[in-house]
Order: C-alpha cells, then structure tokens, then sequence
C-alpha cells in the first residue's frame, strides 16, 4: 500500500493545479513504475495485506476458455462457489467494503438482494500496442482547456498514474474497448412488479484510430463514433442516434444527429449529452449514463479521494450464459442475485460536485472505477437535496478471446421509485460482440443514417 499513499500525496499536491489551462504529465521517473511495482496500466502489481486481492500476473491468456459459434465465452470459473454470501442481516459486518450505494440497495430490498462473493481473479490485460500507448501516455499526455481535452494523448489510458480525480475520469472516458466493435444488446426497464418490455438496440462504436483509411499524421478532435439502431420493439424500429464524440467537447461540443424512422428525417440533437433523457428508458437515465459516466466533464468538480477495497461485480461471465433466459435475470427490484459475482478489488474513489452556476439533475456523483481496467464499477447519484438517488452497477468480464475489459451489462437503481435499467444483455442474440468491426468514416455520417434505419 506505499504505492497508493505515495500517489495520493501526489495527487493532493496536483489538485491545487486545477485551474491552469495546462497539466503536466508524471516524470520519466515516475512513469517507470509502470510494469515494476505497478502493472502496464497504472493498478498496483502486489497482492493486498492478507491475499484476499491476489497479485497481478498478466490476466487471463487468450486461450482461457472456448468460444462458441455465436462468440459467447466459456466462464473460465464455473466450478468455483461463493466463499459467502452479504445480505441485509450481516451487512455491517461488511460496511467498509461496500459502497453507501450498494448498503442502500441492501437496505431498500433486505429479502431479495444480496451480494455473492467469490475468490478473486485479476484478469485483465491488453494488447501489446495499447499498453506502448499507455506507457508513452504517462510522460506526455496532458488536460488542456481547464481539464476538457487531452494533448498528446495515444489510443487509451491517458493517465495511468492519475495526479487527480478529473485525470482519473478520463481514464475511464478513454479506456480502451477493442477499437471497434459492433454488438446486438437488449435494455430494459421493469416496473416495481417486474414487468417489463424489452427494446434491442444494434450499436457499431469505433475509435477514429481504427476507421479504414486513418491518417495517423492528421489527428482529429473525434475520439470515437457510435452508432445505435433500434431494431425492436415496432413502434421505435428505425430510429437512429449517431454520434461523434470529441475529446474536448468545450471547444466543439459533441456531434449527435437522430434519424425519425417514421418521419424519415434526420435533425440535430444537442440534447444528446449530460443530462438529456437517454434512448427509449422511459426516464430512467440520463445521455451520461450511458457506459456508467460519458461525455464532458465540465459541469462538475472532481475530486481524487483515494483507493480503497470494495467487494465488486466482477468476472460475470454466468450471466453472459447463453443458456440463460432474460426472465431468468431480470426481476423485481433488481436482477437475480443468483446471476451475478462479487469479488474484493481496489478501486479509485472520485466525487464529483455539480459546479456552482451549473445545471444537471444529479448534484453529486460518487464513482468507484477499477485499478485494473479504469472502467467505473460503482456510482452513487445525488439529487440536489443531497439525498442518494440512483445507485448504477457494472457488471463486467474480460473478453479474454479479444483482451479487451468490458461490461456484460449496465445496471442503474432508482430507490425512489423502486424501478430500475437494465442495459447490454445479449444471452438471447444471435451473436455476442463482434470485435474488429471495420468501417470507414463515410459510415458515421448524417447522410448514412437514412440508410442504417431501414426497416
């Protein structure tokens, strides 16, 4: 734990540098931790005090398990079983490794909801290029424009030794998710009796650095583009969002285009970011839900509050079962608690508070992100009266096939309403994730959406 306590001094000392237009990157020095005492992205390689999260040894190899025809995975653990089960009943006696979130949900369904927790398993790791665009990330890339963009930034991982917590968001925003990928997944939002309605959406998500025909000596603001269809239910089949995501979305906004399928048109739609109502989730989320956090981080201050030890999803690789039914996962309240695995890993702690002068439906985010991928496991949402709202849970597994870290599915819980959001389900498809999906720029503009939401 010296690793961790050398960076938080560090860290504190950066905060002050907030609000220069420039943040410098961590020294040569610094940066050579990466690959010794810390792994390629920034995590602490040794194992903790007692064993419980085992030292980092490289993740899982390619050849962890089979892969079907459709492209599911095999769960390289599916013979392990919980080492024990949380519940409301024995809850404070795991208080200091959950989240306020997480003892809320124990708290608002204390029948129902309870976290399996099983051995640990430090699986992630990347590709070899993507580590090299790490490691050079370290020493050269930096926030400009107040914190909004990145300079000299390469592929992902902008900042693996995070001086503060905005650096340690955009770890997160940029981290890496194969390059390009596209994939059939499923939303839903139950009602607090459990009925539900499915939407299914065809989403295509590529990097710029991976569009045919790159030009890697002419950079561009855009850090990815996304496509998403609906394809079911009828009444939405056809509607298209695209968007254009920038790395600095203060100096040019973010680009979001939608295509009516039944007025056959295609407008602009500013309202696609921060707080903006997400697609067909019947107000159950916000555009920067999406993925657990994305977009601009303007409107909010952000504050590093250190590492710390928390029993979270992880290695969900039972309830990406193909074999398994939707209405096997999805039930009232929450989802099926027999369907998910917790286990104890570190993670980063960042608060972010809605700047004064700002608006956004949520005043506070608490967000808890993984040391090993930098993806946001945990994020508790307060309302302006300073009340916990939503609680979002990731659900994640390593792709071990493709070595990209990746949810299975998105989870968000209202406790007001008693409702929640359920995104990225796949069991039910005709294929999983299709990495390496090629696509060229004319691909991701207004004039193709016409065609993306034929019917």
């Amino acid at each position: 734990m010296k690793t961790t306590k050398r960076l938080l001094q560090t860290g504190a000392v950066a905060l002050s540098l907030l609000a220069t237009s420039v943040m410098a990157a961590v020294s040569a020095d610094q940066a050579s931790k990466l690959g010794s005492t810390l792994t390629p992205v920034g995590a602490e390689k040794a194992a903790n005090a007692d064993g419980s999260i085992p030292a980092w040894t490289g993740g899982l190899p390619k050849n962890a398990g089979t892969v079907d025809a459709k492209g599911f995975l095999s769960d390289p653990f599916a013979g392990e079983k919980p080492l024990f089960t949380i519940t409301a009943q024995n809850a404070d006696q795991y208080k200091d490794k959950l989240t306020p979130g997480q003892l809320a949900m124990l708290k608002r369904y204390p029948e129902t909801y309870k976290l399996p927790v099983y051995t640990s398993h430090r699986t992630s790791t990347l590709p070899a290029e993507v580590l090299a665009a790490t490691q050079y990330n370290a020493t050269h890339t930096k926030l400009v424009e107040g914190g909004n963009g990145l300079e000299d930034f390469k592929s992902a991982n902008p900042f693996p030794i995070p001086q503060n917590g905005l650096e340690a968001v955009w770890n997160h925003i940029t981290r890496y998710r194969g390059g390009s990928v596209r994939r059939l997944v499923t939303q839903a939002t139950p009602q607090p009796n459990g009925s539900y309605s499915l939407v299914y959406f065809q989403d295509e998500f590529v990097f710029s650095d991976k569009l045919k025909g790159y030009d890697a000596s002419k950079p561009s603001n855009v850090l990815f583009y996304f496509k998403q269809r609906v394809t079911a239910p009828a009444r939405l089949a056809g509607n298209v969002l695209l968007v254009h995501e920038t790395l600095d979305q203060v100096k040019e906004p973010r680009l979001a285009w939608l295509y009516n399928a039944g007025q056959r048109r295609v407008r602009r739609a500013p309202q696609v970011s921060y707080d903006g109502p997400g697609t067909a989730a019947d107000g159950l989320r916000t555009s920067d839900n999406l993925d657990m956090y994305n977009g601009a981080p303007d409107r909010y201050d952000w504050k590093l509050v250190g590492k710390q030890e928390l029993y979270i999803p992880y290695n969900s690789y039972k309830m990406d079962d193909p074999k398994i039914k939707y209405s096997e996962i999805i039930k009232p309240g929450h989802l099926n608690p027999d369907m998910t695995r917790y286990e104890l890993h570190r993670v980063w702690r960042v608060t972010a508070t809605l700047k004064s002068g700002e608006r956004h439906i949520y005043a506070k985010r608490d967000m808890f992100i993984d040391e090993d991928t930098w993806q946001a496991v945990e994020i508790d949402h307060y309302d302006g009266r300073g009340q916990l709202w939503r609680v979002a849970e990731a659900h994640n597994q390593f792709y071990y096939n493709n070595q990209v870290p990746w949810y299975t599915a998105e989870t968000l819980y209202d406790l007001q309403s008693g409702r929640y959001l359920v995104l990225g389900l796949k069991n039910e498809e005709k294929q999983a994730y299709d990495f390496g999906y090629s696509a060229s720029e004319s691909d991701f503009t207004p004039a193709a959406l016409r065609q993306s939401g034929v019917r």
